[in-house]
């Protein structure tokens, strides 16, 4: 009877598809990653307050204007005067009744810098109402230590 060895069996693992499926989740993550931070410019210091509280979720359709202390405003990385921003709005609102929405379902975010003047927030607040904007988040920085 022949003598049988024992062989050490090696077994080798392709890891194309392993490879290939981190590369893919790495891709989807990418897609779905929550870009609202993009919108912020380093421009704008935020007011502290007490009563700021978290969003509480991710905003629908925004429309961020970025209030500087200058009286100036930031729209799209652009800096336009406050008077301009019922053009660009005026443009939004086009785009949307041509997709098929309602301005009025458009929530505009306004980010004032804590040295802005207060009446040109209101300004800006009443720009977008003429242009069929109703709906409105202020932004702030909150404050734990006052």
């Amino acid at each position: 009877m022949p003598k049988r060895t024992a062989e050490a069996s090696t077994t080798d693992i392709d890891m194309t598809p392993m490879i290939d499926m981190t590369f893919q989740l790495i891709t989807f993550f990418m897609f779905v990653m929550n870009f609202s931070e993009a919108e912020q410019d380093d421009r704008i210091q935020l007011p502290m307050s007490q009563l700021a509280k978290p969003v509480d979720g991710p905003v629908e359709k925004p429309i961020t204007l970025q209030l500087a202390n200058n009286g100036s405003v930031i729209y799209a990385g652009e800096m336009i005067g406050l008077r301009d921003v019922g053009g660009y709005l005026e443009q939004e609102k086009s785009v949307m009744i041509d997709a098929g929405k309602e301005p009025a379902s458009a929530t505009v975010i306004v980010r004032a810098d804590g040295r802005a003047k207060t009446g040109e927030v209101q300004e800006i607040i009443k720009i977008c109402q003429e242009k069929g904007f109703e709906k409105f988040a202020l932004r702030a920085q909150y404050d734990e230590g006052r």
